[in-house]
């Protein structure tokens, strides 16, 4: 089972037994859970909103991590100006645990069919193209 999970402003698409980099997140306990966006069950169907409803995701926490320095450089020519900083974001790291669907979901997931509906709508006639030297056409 696979879930779209939203954490730090973005959205993963993860599943049991995934480890992902999330921005730091301080004070959490032994597990975090999260309310899934998108659910994909095992059987292919997806289950979002008022599906997904009481669907969870269950995270353990593994330590944090600094991510890669990222240096930003300003100049300005002909003025003696320029300054350098740099930047390392700061992660936390998550297992995936669990991927879990709630009750109500798992009953709304019925097969649907695959059958296309035919369409009984009449399709107009297309338009004879024009002939040479009929007007309209000057030359």
């Amino acid at each position: 089972m696979e879930a779209v999970i939203k954490a730090g402003g973005k959205q993963q698409r993860v599943k049991a037994g995934d480890v992902i980099e999330v921005e730091l997140m301080k004070g959490i306990g032994d597990s975090v859970e999260f309310t899934p966006l998108l659910v994909i069950d095992d059987d292919g169907a997806t289950h979002a909103g008022k599906n997904a409803a009481g669907a969870t995701v269950t995270a353990k926490p593994m330590g944090e991590k600094k991510g890669d320095k990222v240096r930003v450089l300003r100049f300005r020519p002909k003025t003696g100006y320029n300054s350098q900083i740099g930047h390392r974001q700061q992660y936390t790291l998550l297992e995936i645990v669990e991927v879990k669907l709630g009750a109500a979901a798992k009953k709304k997931a019925a097969p649907k069919s695959t059958a296309k509906k035919e369409s009984t709508a009449k399709k107009a006639p297309a338009k004879a193209p024009a002939k040479a030297g009929e007007a309209g056409d000057q030359g």
